[in-house]
């Protein structure tokens, strides 16, 4: 891997391109690499800082600290005749400049009678389009699951070494659990990470996982639309779901990779009632496999200026990938791609539903897609045919037995003896409320018994309940259309 890099360095330098964009964290390893290729290549190399001012890095010179000034230093490479390769570190700040960027161009336009190659090294790096056209870039290629393996075992020797030689406690289902989770990574954030499961108790198991994922997260440094959700659920936290519950069991150790005789399972589409358990359930999806949840808000992805919108999709599409494996919620998927056929936003929803639908038919990652939806007529049938997703699953109004269990689950959570509560009333007196009206029954019946100066029972609740206009009676209309849809195009989440 390691000479991979070096060649792939070389061959982008011996490629006459002026400058070289190396978009990376990883400084230190690119410079090393650099010193290597400037002895081979016969050619100066120079490394500048804006601390410091150029430095020769071949041997000892005297730091030209009069050329810390970026206009200073491009400059002085522009009139210097002899052909170098110069490393400029942490340079994107200044590239707002007009007269920066011109002296970028110059320097490229002479290349040709001074062929000098400029390599900036920074973590983030947009390119002005003026001098796009001259540049490259050149990734270091990410530790493979060999070099990840070779990393545990090196960080395992120095803890066992620093702790009277014990032996770090593991097994082989965690250690490639671990490999997977570093993946996409590259070998110093897999290192730092690893380092910090092994120190916290000399162990690596499934209890590191949650930790390492979420730490892998923050390194990927991403902002926007796309979130980690640090609590995921159980499905015990989840009323009725039975049929959902049922296929997600059956294709667990398939997408896991523990059990490969079958396709993979891609993903699946929630529809139904607003408050009727899809959040929570795309939530016990990842915690009933083990696996990270990232929940990307669609209509947190737009942007007033003209391409950023998609740009964010795809970067966030980008850190999924790397997270991989992972349950990718995709929230209220019909707010970004409902106007797929008009042009009231300038054909932005077009060109994001063609990002999304290429993305899942192409995508090669462990990564099992969540989509929830509330109106389910705004959503373009390219998205919804059999083949985009695995199965369309429709979360009704729970039935008298799931209200029961809702009742109970929550009662629970409060601490409560659901024991003391008479729920075959309470959930005979909720016909048509979701999960969620449910819950702020209870809510609601703990305050009334509070401001009553009395513990809470089946008199609170049922007196609260009364009170409640469900969203069944407010939008009864539109409930009885989606019901009707749902009928004969999905599979009842709860009851076959």
């Amino acid at each position: 891997m390691l000479q991979s890099d070096h060649k792939d360095l070389e061959l982008v330098i011996k490629s006459h391109i002026p400058l070289i964009i190396a978009e990376t964290k990883e400084e230190r390893r690119v410079i090393n690499m650099l010193t290597d290729l400037g002895f081979r290549l016969g050619l100066p190399l120079y490394q500048w800082s804006v601390t410091e001012g150029l430095a020769r890095l071949e041997f000892e010179a005297p730091t030209q600290k009069n050329l810390a000034e970026p206009q200073e230093l491009l400059k002085h490479i522009k009139s210097n005749t002899v052909a170098s390769i110069y490393v400029l570190p942490d340079f994107h700040p200044y590239l707002d400049d007009p007269v920066t960027v011109r002296l970028l161009k110059e320097i490229a336009l002479n290349y040709e009678q001074t062929p000098s190659t400029i390599i900036f090294v920074s973590h983030d790096f947009d390119v002005p389009p003026e001098i796009k056209m001259y540049t490259a870039h050149f990734e270091l290629a990410l530790p493979s699951s060999m070099k990840l393996d070779d990393i545990i075992r090196d960080e395992a020797m120095k803890w066992s070494e620093k702790n009277k030689y014990q032996k770090v406690k593991t097994d082989q289902k965690s250690m490639d659990q671990m490999i997977r989770n570093l993946s996409g990574l590259t070998a110093m954030d897999a290192r730092r990470l690893i380092r910090r499961a092994i120190e916290n108790d000399g162990a690596i198991n499934e209890d590191d996982m949650p930790e390492v994922m979420e730490a892998k997260y923050k390194l990927l440094d991403r902002d926007g639309a796309l979130t980690f959700e640090h609590d995921t659920a159980k499905f015990t936290e989840v009323g009725g779901l039975r049929n959902l519950k049922r296929w997600l069991k059956l294709r667990k150790d398939v997408f896991l990779g523990e059990d490969k005789s079958l396709e993979p399972p891609k993903g699946v589409l929630l529809v139904g009632v607003q408050g009727g358990g899809k959040s929570l359930a795309a939530k016990a999806i990842a915690g009933m496999w083990g696996l990270p949840l990232l929940r990307l808000d669609m209509g947190g992805l737009y942007n007033k200026y003209i391409g950023e919108t998609e740009k964010n999709l795809r970067d966030a599409i980008k850190t999924a990938e790397v997270m991989a494996p992972c349950v990718l919620w995709i929230d209220e998927i019909e707010k970004a791609i409902s106007g797929g056929g008009s042009d009231t936003d300038n054909g932005t929803s077009r060109r994001m539903l063609g990002t999304i639908l290429t993305w899942m038919s192409e995508k090669d990652k462990s990564i099992f897609i969540v989509a929830t939806a509330n109106e389910i007529d705004r959503l373009p049938p390219e998205l919804i045919r059999k083949g985009r997703m695995d199965e369309i699953f429709f979360v009704d109004l729970p039935v008298a037995e799931v209200r029961e269990d809702i009742f109970e689950i929550h009662l629970k959570k409060r601490e409560l003896v659901p024991g003391d509560f008479n729920l075959k009333e309470l959930a005979a007196s909720c016909e048509g409320f979701t999960g969620a009206e449910i819950e702020q029954a209870v809510v609601s019946g703990l305050y009334l018994a509070k401001e009553k100066g009395e513990t809470l029972d089946n008199t609170h609740l049922l007196e609260e309940i009364k009170l409640t206009r469900p969203l069944s009676v407010v939008m009864a209309e539109k409930m009885t259309a989606l019901r009707l849809w749902a009928s004969d195009r999905t599979v009842n989440a709860d009851i076959g």
